[in-house]
């Protein structure tokens, strides 16, 4: 990665605040742009699939490139941490998750019982200074301690993404708002966006 890549200080500015998931994403990106042979994508050039909706989203994001507007951020929230990284350019893949056995707890006992006491607002002034020791102490350690030792990495041949398609937008006839050709409705011979024309469902 050359120098004018976005850092980990770049991770945390933009998701406001230091926190192990934010650095586990930020560790997760590094390898899978390494693995894959990526760089930074302007475009659509890397694809990234996430498995959850939490922190280390933004950093990948921040650090590969990838976003839901441009279609090469893709949402699959099965509350995993996992992430797999996908080089368009040469085909390589990568699926990067967290070691069931590299928890807060294994990384430092000491770490919820003083987070949960600041998150109170009961904690002492002491207690709030060790805590944000060990929160940087916990974070250093995902960002440093050998790949494999905190991920399961493994190349993968996932289905690639197709690329995003432009669509038609249509006037809803119910709201009078613009919808997109592909979540548009047909709902009595009008058009609708999907939250006018309702969910229909018989429990599948």
């Amino acid at each position: 990665m050359d120098c004018s890549c976005p850092d980990f200080d770049d991770v945390v500015r933009f998701h406001g605040h230091l926190c192990p998931g934010v650095t586990f994403g930020y560790r997760a990106a590094l390898i899978g742009m390494e693995r894959t042979g990526a760089t930074r994508a302007p475009d659509e050039e890397f694809v990234a699939i996430v498995e959850n909706d939490a922190c280390g989203v933004d950093a990948v994001q921040v650090m590969t490139g990838c976003t839901v507007g441009k279609g090469n951020l893709i949402l699959r929230d099965v509350g995993k941490n996992a992430w797999t990284f996908i080089n368009r350019t040469n085909g390589k893949a990568v699926r990067v998750a967290s070691r069931a056995d590299v928890t807060m707890d294994t990384l430092d006992p000491e770490f919820h019982p003083l987070r949960a006491k600041v998150w109170s607002g009961e904690a002492t002034q002491e207690e709030r200074e060790a805590y944000a020791r060990h929160l940087h102490a916990v974070c250093e350690t995902i960002k440093t301690r050998p790949a494999e030792e905190i991920f399961l990495i493994r190349d993968v041949a996932p289905d690639v993404p197709e690329r995003a398609r432009i669509f038609r937008s249509y006037t809803c006839a119910k709201c009078g708002e613009l919808v997109s050709e592909a979540r548009a409705r047909l709902v009595d011979g009008e058009v609708l966006c999907m939250p006018c024309a309702g969910e229909y469902t018989r429990g599948w």
